[in-house]
């Protein structure tokens, strides 16, 4: 995933004198467009994706490439919106090494792009709702484009890349081994991805496999033919947990290291001496372990579940967990969003060094801010858990 660079000053952009035409309008929008003051930095031109960008952008939480939205405005679909430290969603128009992340705010892009027409305010409309999203990995997104009626004309676009897919294939095994062995038996049970998956059930070669398959869909109360229909389903539901699963097993060593770094405050003689500074510390100290700990057990609650499906599989038991993990699929991207780009950020800057007063600052500018909101996530659907 890409680190977002901590939020910058507003963007002062001058209006852009008019255009005759959406294409000559778009290339001068792109070559106009200039980086936040404080890089300091020439313009930069807004080029389109590459394949690279869109594949990361897809499978980040943290990102959302417009290109997948159904934008008038062509311009606009270069940009992206990310969610920034303080987990606001801004605008970026440009990342490069050179000049770092160029953001503005959602209400200033009519003011850099020079437009202001029926249907730039059609598409600033769009990306305003969307914009509150408490993440935008795509299984979070599917659900907020469909509450919010707005169609993606391409559905790969909602997906993970192929390579991220691939990745992951070992936390998929959790999932797809008992399916597996429920059919073929144990020797099945080593399946390369879950597009193996579907094409094995798709097309049994072995009698006895087709016999259990056959007492499957009956126990699933569906026609044999409607088999894979069942299984492209259940690998997609369960691909999110191994999505989210994955982000969460990069996560959970970073707040553990940022803890142990954020801990070396104690020692310092400044904080050791101010009450009101060791009481922050001690604060998001346990507000960090609580999440940390929280979605971790959510997780445990889900394996457990899938397990017991298999136990007794019928329509109403993948209903339920289906429901579940999807139910979930807002709050676990909010949670995971929110410590990945303040856990990123935190690395970036710090690599774990840094003076006491920088770590400080960082700490009440950077970290404390929004982490009340990931806890609110956490609580509540913890609660809705019975946990």
């Amino acid at each position: 995933m890409q680190t977002p660079a901590g939020t910058p000053p507003d963007q002062r952009s001058g209006d852009l004198q008019d255009r005759r035409s959406g294409a000559q309008q778009d290339r001068k929008v792109r070559d106009r467009i200039r980086p936040p003051a404080t890089t300091g930095a020439a313009a930069v031109p807004l080029r389109g994706a590459s394949a690279d960008d869109e594949d990361d952008g897809r499978d980040a939480l943290h990102i959302l490439p417009l290109s997948i939205l159904p934008l008038e405005t062509p311009g606009l679909r270069r940009a992206r919106l990310i969610k920034n430290v303080r987990l606001e969603t801004v605008a970026e128009l440009f990342n490069d090494a050179q000049t770092g992340s160029g953001q503005i705010r959602i209400d200033q892009l009519s003011k850099c792009f020079g437009i202001d027409g029926p249907e730039f305010r059609r598409d600033l409309r769009k990306i305003v709702q969307i914009g509150e999203a408490a993440s935008f990995d795509v299984y979070s997104l599917r659900l907020e484009l469909r509450r919010l009626n707005i169609d993606v004309e391409e559905a790969a676009a909602l997906r993970l890349s192929a390579a991220k897919r691939a990745e992951l294939t070992s936390y998929m095994r959790v999932f797809t081994r008992p399916l597996v062995e429920h059919v073929y038996g144990v020797q099945g049970a080593d399946i390369a991805s879950m597009d193996d998956l579907v094409r094995l059930f798709a097309q049994p070669d072995v009698e006895e496999a087709r016999r259990r398959l056959q007492l499957t869909a009956d126990r699933l109360d569906i026609p044999l033919g409607e088999i894979p229909a069942f299984l492209e389903d259940y690998a997609d539901i369960f691909l999110s947990l191994a999505y989210f699963k994955r982000c969460l097993d990069d996560i959970v060593p970073d707040v553990q290291g940022f803890l142990g770094w954020m801990a070396e405050l104690y020692q310092v003689s400044e904080v050791r001496r101010d009450a009101r500074q060791s009481r922050m510390l001690d604060e998001i100290g346990h507000d960090l372990t609580d999440i940390a700990t929280s979605i971790t057990g959510r997780f445990e609650s889900f394996d457990n579940r899938s397990r017991d499906f298999w136990r007794d599989i019928n329509p109403e038991s993948f209903r339920s967990i289906r429901d579940l993990i999807v139910t979930h699929h807002l709050t676990i991207g909010g949670v995971l969003c929110g410590l990945a780009v303040k856990m990123n950020l935190w690395k970036h800057r710090f690599g774990r060094g840094g003076g006491p007063v920088r770590r400080l600052e960082f700490i009440r500018s950077e970290i404390l801010p929004g982490l009340a909101h990931i806890k609110t996530i956490e609580q509540a659907s913890r609660n809705s858990m019975g946990r």
